[in-house]
């Protein structure tokens, strides 16, 4: 697949695709059905100018390159059983987000970064639970903030014992954060350390090493030097073992994403991204797969290859796009969610996963799309879903709907044209939101028995008299109305605070009990983003900006 060129971009544009002959920062050695992936940051390479990248510390590059490493993993080598993260430095393993970074950034870069981090380390967990890649951390040295959230976020974790390897979460004692990409949550809630030990770790800037992390339960094995490559080995064996990932699968590798930038948005093959500046908004428009599509599990790998295979560009270019316009657009707060083509097509390639999904590459990218629609729920804007004549909301594409804050279904053109949805075997629990439900379970978790009566709806195209009726858009409104009642929605919530909108959308969004998600992109990010604003932490005198420069923090000492 060649790029398509990319015109008028900004210089400042941050982009989330990377080639795999660009990394600077980590090394990938495959062997069988391990994988070795090395930490070796290059403290000249940040992301941006005015800080070094000492001691394995890292910056949003240094994930880039890790996350679009992870995606090559899952497709290219399908055959990788287990993924042993280390460092290819001696006695570092990671000193976790560079603080200097941190503390000259910007509050939204600072938010978005540690959310960026937390869906990485989400995705390893997510690979691991569905897909059955398992994870080892390797800590070959001092592993610190993000490092150890790193390891938190593997299956197994081995700590070298060699008398000055530690862990730690120093951020409360040393910076006045948070740990920002779970750890807190983690350690008590995956780990299940007691919290009386939590608080002395959490509190501890030197952390722990040796037996006592062990038998804190922060890792899982300590070995000396002179055996830790073996233990490691070996426990990546076990891990790789269990898994029921293929042996000997041929993978694809990805080209190069078809995708234009302009003033005007980004372009994809199936996605549009185009923005209303004045408005605020931005309108993504997804559509349909046209032509023949793969049926076979042959077919489906020789068009994922040549990237053409609609599933996996589909949440190639949804995933990119979301990513885009969460760093570059922070102003255009409201996304109107639209469809176009067929929904025949639409239902049958879903047809095609649902028919497939044990074969690796349809469950990967299953995964893929779990994943990416979840970064959609968790991302800090309102969703609009506009349901038209020609529009193909049905089965995987539904899931917008679903996703949206509102949807608005408009009965019938002038012309006579009546919009219909669609619900198939994708809008049952194969794509769950971080709340561990699917969508449609979070929306009538008052009414469960609804979700087993749409059950026999699979196909069915629903009008939007009968959707609204059974609750699967929130309004219909007629011909009339339809131009007015859109544009007030939008106008009226444009006008609204943003920052009440984020802490209101992300308290609505995922109903139910708590899982370590929810925890970590409601709880952590709502209690991070406003400790990134208190001047203990970022204020003139605060413990962030002073950090490294011989000052003590001056504290306001109420407790808010």
């Amino acid at each position: 697949m060649q790029a398509v060129s990319e015109e008028a971009t900004k210089p400042e544009l941050i982009t989330f695709d990377r080639s795999s002959d660009s990394y600077k920062h980590w090394k990938l050695a495959v062997d069988g059905r391990i994988a070795t992936l090395s930490m070796d940051v290059s403290e000249d390479c940040g992301l941006k100018p005015g800080y070094k990248l000492k001691l394995n510390s890292y910056d949003l590059g240094v994930d880039i390159e890790l996350h679009d490493i992870l995606q090559r993993i899952r497709f290219a080598h399908p055959q990788v059983a287990c993924v042993v993260l280390t460092s290819g430095k001696e006695r570092m393993f990671c000193a976790g987000a560079n603080i200097y970074m941190l503390g000259s950034s910007s509050h939204a870069w600072k938010v978005n970064f540690c959310k960026f981090t937390n869906e990485t380390r989400d995705g390893m967990e997510d690979s691991s639970r569905h897909d059955g890649l398992k994870f080892l951390a390797a800590l070959n040295g001092i592993t610190a903030g993000g490092g150890y959230e790193l390891a938190l976020a593997c299956d197994d974790i081995v700590l070298i014992d060699d008398r000055s390897s530690a862990i730690s979460l120093p951020e409360v004692p040393l910076l006045g954060v948070l740990p920002g990409t779970g750890g807190l949550t983690r350690v008590v809630d995956k780990r299940k350390v007691r919290r009386d030990l939590a608080d002395m770790f959490c509190t501890n800037p030197d952390g722990v090493r040796g037996d006592r992390a062990k038998s804190w339960g922060l890792v899982d094995e300590v070995v000396p030097p002179a055996k830790f490559q073996a233990v490691v080995r070996e426990r990546a064996e076990k891990l790789a073992s269990a898994s029921s990932r293929p042996a000997a699968a041929q993978g694809i590798k990805f080209g190069a994403l078809q995708r234009k930038i302009d003033d005007n948005g980004y372009h994809y093959k199936y996605v549009d991204v185009v923005f209303d500046r004045a408005a605020r908004t931005a309108t993504l428009t997804v559509s349909a797969p046209e032509g023949a599509q793969s049926e076979t599990v042959e077919q489906i790998h020789a068009a994922a290859q040549d990237g053409n295979w609609w599933p996996l560009e589909l949440a190639r270019e949804l995933d990119d796009a979301i990513l885009l316009l969460r760093t570059n657009e922070l102003e255009l707060g409201l996304l109107l969610l639209k469809t176009k083509g067929s929904a025949e097509a639409v239902l049958a390639a879903d047809a095609v996963l649902l028919k497939n999904q044990s074969h690796w590459l349809v469950r990967e990218t299953i995964g893929f799309l779990r994943r990416t629609f979840a970064r959609l729920d968790v991302s800090s804007r309102s969703m609009y879903a506009i349901i038209e004549p020609g529009s193909c909301f049905a089965g995987i594409l539904y899931e917008l709907a679903l996703a949206a804050d509102r949807s608005y279904m408009l009965i019938e053109s002038e012309d006579g044209a009546k919009p219909e949805i669609a619900l198939d075997g994708m809008n049952f629990g194969l794509l769950p939101m971080v709340n561990g439900r699917s969508r449609l379970e979070t929306r009538f978790l008052g009414a469960p028995e609804k979700v087993k009566e749409f059950g026999n709806q699979k196909g069915n195209k629903i009008d939007a008299e009968q959707a609204e009726e059974l609750g699967l858009v929130t309004v219909a409104p007629d011909s009339l109305d339809w131009d007015d009642e859109i544009r007030i929605a939008i106008e009226e919530r444009a006008s609204l605070s943003p920052d009440a909108l984020t802490g209101m959308e992300a308290s609505l969004r995922f109903a139910g009990d708590e899982t370590l998600e929810t925890k970590v992109f409601g709880r952590l990010s709502a209690w991070q983003n406003w400790v990134f604003i208190r001047p203990n932490s970022t204020g003139e005198h605060g413990a962030l900006k002073l950090f490294g420069k011989g000052s003590k923090a001056r504290f306001n000492w109420e407790r808010v």
